[in-house]
């Protein structure tokens, strides 16, 4: 048997991209081959085995053909006369079809070495086509080394929106989908992952809701870009950023930055460029959304506070004492300090994500951090007097919270124009 390390590894490394994981494919052998050698095979849908030491994958060469729709409807065959080209060549971008031997030597039978070289994500055959998820990988990788100069072949192009034009999306299951936008919201532009989807029709098909946000103005002194729509890439843009800066490589924040504005896709055009009231009319979108595409609770739940109390964050130094309070609450501050954070920090890519607003500072994160260490120090201790029972003693918890935060307003003031 020949063994070689494919695809992402072989990439990553011509790239000096960093990368943790190498897969590779077996030539010339067959399952009782690698299960002699102490290989366990695992998934029944493809011949796939973990090496018995480092529990890398190993994969017999195989080719697929297509048989229905959707991701799964390929039949797969697998036996020793594969050969390594055929197997690169059901791959979905040369650069993800070459292949590396044990001497450091490329094999390269699609030209993904020159497309590295002019930085193109380019389809390997037209069998692309064959399979749906490929539009949304492409727009991964599209987002993960768009900071490198990749762009997608105008050729791969055509055929990601004929996938979608023949409503084989309608055919990938939502696990699926979920995973490669979640990978997609990692990356270093996430922006760059809704821009490539909106090119070739995908968006409208998956995500309705946010392809509603181009072509929706709002009013210029508060957003110099107008559209809705540019606004929210740039605020994917400063989210993945701070995500970066902050040591926060967390896909719910970016998640939330993707949905904050849902609401404004629904404003009457009789009332626009004005958005009153759009960050409740964007809860039912946000909750449709999540449950559509079976969005994990943690990411669901920080995306709804963030489209409701985003303004409130915002204005967070105009607000009483009691609203204040009321945020803190809403946003769980008082008892979860790490959601906190991630609700501020989604909002200060809100804040930032605006046409010449990119390095502005945004004080109202250290004014409810601040707020948050005031009202944490009054415990029920502090309260409790004699005849007060159940919730009574809540009552009285919150009163004087508020007490303390009018008291403490002063200061705060400080810190927030600091």
């Amino acid at each position: 048997m020949d063994i070689y390390l494919v695809g992402g590894a072989v990439r990553d490394a011509l790239l000096e991209y960093p990368f943790t994981e190498r897969d590779w494919v077996v030539v010339g052998a067959t399952p009782a081959d690698l299960l002699a050698e102490g290989f366990t095979q695992v998934g029944r849908d493809f011949p796939v085995f973990l090496h018995p030491q480092t529990k890398e994958e190993y994969a017999l060469a195989r080719t697929e053909r297509k048989q229905g729709h959707g991701y799964h409807g390929f039949a797969v065959h697998a036996d020793p006369g594969v050969t390594l080209e055929e197997d690169l060549q059901r791959r979905d971008l040369t650069i993800n079809a070459m292949a590396q031997r044990d001497d450091g030597t490329v094999v390269d039978p699609f030209g993904g070495q020159r497309d590295l070289e002019q930085r193109v994500l380019r389809h390997v055959s037209p069998a692309f086509v064959e399979d749906p998820l490929r539009v949304l990988r492409v727009a991964r990788f599209a987002a993960r080394f768009a900071h490198r100069g990749f762009t997608v072949a105008p050729e791969t192009q055509d055929l990601m929106r004929e996938i979608v034009s023949q409503g084989e999306l309608a055919h990938l299951s939502v696990e699926r989908i979920w995973v490669e936008m979640e990978r997609a919201l990692r990356e270093a532009d996430p922006q760059v992952f809704v821009q490539v989807l909106r090119t070739c029709g995908a968006l409208k098909a998956l995500m309705p809701e946010v392809e509603a946000l181009f072509g929706v103005p709002q009013r210029a002194e508060h957003h110099p870009e107008v559209d809705t729509g540019e606004h929210l890439l740039l605020v994917l843009q400063q989210a993945a950023r701070l995500c970066r800066e902050r040591d926060r490589h967390e896909s719910r924040i970016v998640f939330a930055a993707l949905t904050h504005d849902l609401g404004k896709g629904i404003t009457p055009i009789d009332v626009l460029p004005s958005h009153r009231g759009h960050e409740h009319a964007g809860l039912p979108l946000v909750e449709e959304l999540c449950q559509r595409l079976r969005v994990p609770n943690d990411h669901r739940q920080l995306a709804l506070t963030v489209c409701e109390h985003h303004l409130n964050c915002h204005r967070a130094r105009e607000l009483r004492a009691v609203t204040v309070l009321r945020l803190l609450e809403a946003t769980s501050a008082l008892r979860d300090d790490d959601r906190f954070e991630a609700f501020l920090l989604a909002c200060e890519a809100d804040a930032r994500g605006r046409r010449g607003y990119a390095d502005r500072p945004y004080p109202q994160a250290d004014y409810l951090r601040t707020a948050r260490l005031a009202a944490l120090e009054v415990r029920a201790a502090d309260v409790q007097r004699e005849g007060l029972q159940g919730p009574a003693i809540g009552e009285a918890l919150r009163a004087e919270r508020v007490r303390r935060l009018k008291a403490l307003r002063p200061k705060l003031q400080d810190v927030a124009t600091d």
